[in-house]
This record gives structure tokens, sequence and C-alpha cells, in this order.
């Protein structure tokens, strides 16, 4: 019964707010798993280490912006998605505080780590350096933040529908 207590109103607005939410989670979910399952290791494998290291940076960091535009966008969609409940609302949204957590993690604190550790190995590479060791550190807690956020990327397009 349309307009209860106990389901969201329908209307021609609920389509497209859900259609938004949708196409918008698999935007970002998309994104990360292209970028971090296929382009990376793409790189890694046909450049130099510094060459690839630096590329994918860079590929990183505007995948960061762009996971930062579709989590305000997504939580303004959700504020006024009337096809909603209020629960599964504040779960969604729950989702996606948690992934752009993921996103601010390693673009705030961890990028800019290893970036750092990176200049101070200079042209040898981190690798034959004094900084391998926690660099590497840094890189697989940053690899688990990602798969993280895939994972929950690929949850939030399940529960947009």
């Amino acid at each position: 019964m349309a307009g209860s207590a106990s389901t969201p109103a329908a209307s021609p607005a609920r389509g497209r707010v859900a259609g938004a939410r949708l196409l918008l989670a698999a935007l970002w979910a998309g994104s990360l798993w292209a970028l971090g399952y296929v382009a990376a290791p793409a790189a890694f494998a046909v450049l130099p280490g510094n060459l690839a290291g630096d590329v994918v940076s860079l590929i990183l960091t505007r995948q960061a912006w762009l996971s930062i535009a579709c989590a305000v966008l997504l939580l303004v969609l959700l504020r006024f998605s009337p096809d909603l409940l209020p629960a599964k609302r504040r779960f969604l949204g729950g989702l996606v505080l948690a992934m752009l957590a993921c996103t601010l993690v390693i673009y705030v604190g961890l990028q800019p780590a290893m970036a750092h550790l990176r200049e101070l190995a200079g042209p040898g590479g981190v690798r034959t350096s004094a900084y391998w060791t926690q660099f590497a550190v840094m890189h697989g807690v940053s690899q688990l933040f990602y798969l993280v956020e895939s994972l929950l990327g690929a949850w939030l397009i399940l529960k947009s529908r």
C-alpha cells in the first residue's frame, strides 16, 4: 500500500532518485575496481617500478577526489530519497561514510607518508633504501583499506537497489 507507514510513497521522483543513487554507487565502486585491480597492476607490469608508482599515485589522487565527490552526492541523494525508509537511509549513509573514511585514510594519511618515503629514498628507489620496510607496511595497510572500500562498494550497490 503506497504511502503507508511501512512503505515509502511511490512517485516518478522515486525512480529517478533511486536510479541516480545506484548509478553513483556503481560509478564509485566500478572506478575503485578498475583502478585497483586492473589499471594499477597493468602499470606495474609494463612500466619501471618508480614510474609505475608515480603513475598509480597520480591516478589514486584522482580516484580519491572522485570518491569524495561520489560520497557527497550520495549523501545528498540519501537525504532526499522519498523511496527509502529511515532505517535503510541510515544504513546506506553508514556504508557511504565508511567508504569515505577509507578514502580519507588512504589519501590524507597513507599516500602522503608513502610519497615522503619515496622522496627520502632518492633516485635508487624505495626498494633499495632503508625505508623499504616502513613503506611496505604502509603499502600493505593502504591495500587493506582499499580492499575494504571495494567490498563496501559492492555492498552499497547491492543494497542501493
